[in-house]
């Protein structure tokens, strides 16, 4: 009798255990929306977006506002089209805003960056960015490099 209720307690304590850590796995990941007060949508034309995924963050002044949620090929520009869901939180930004597709860290992930203008009205839902600058691909940088060093000699 006593081995069984030891069984079933490590059993439970094991259960708990893979429960807490699904858990932490789903909020590392940007999995859930917990506590969403509502968003709107943005989107924003690039040249080239190198690296970024869906589900990339989006932030402003370091702090997350939104995420990337689809990313697109424009045969009439030839470029790629970002869509993003920005939180209802921060519907401040002016039409015109900029926005940049950065790096964490040297190899790290890809995400946007949008700085705010000085324009007295705040862009809306279904507004296009236009004013981009695309993703730095550190492998044309250590081309060029490379090419120019051998130019050199």
């Amino acid at each position: 009798m006593y081995s069984r209720r030891l069984e079933l307690s490590v059993g439970a304590f094991v259960l708990l255990g893979a429960l807490c850590l699904a858990f932490l796995a789903l909020e590392v990941s940007g999995l859930t929306q917990t506590g969403d007060t509502g968003s709107y949508r943005l989107s924003a034309r690039f040249d080239n977006v190198a690296g970024l995924t869906t589900r990339a963050k989006v932030s402003a002044a370091g702090v997350t506002v939104g995420r990337v949620v689809g990313i697109r090929y424009d045969e009439t520009t030839a470029g790629a089209i970002v869509d993003m869901e920005i939180s209802q939180d921060f519907a401040q930004f002016s039409e015109d805003t900029s926005a940049s597709i950065l790096t964490a860290g040297l190899l790290g992930e890809k995400y946007i960056g949008l700085m705010t203008g000085g324009d007295p009205s705040n862009l809306k839902d279904g507004d296009v960015i236009y004013d981009t600058q695309s993703a730095i691909v550190l492998e044309e940088l250590i081309g060029k490099f490379l090419l120019n060093m051998s130019s050199d000699k």
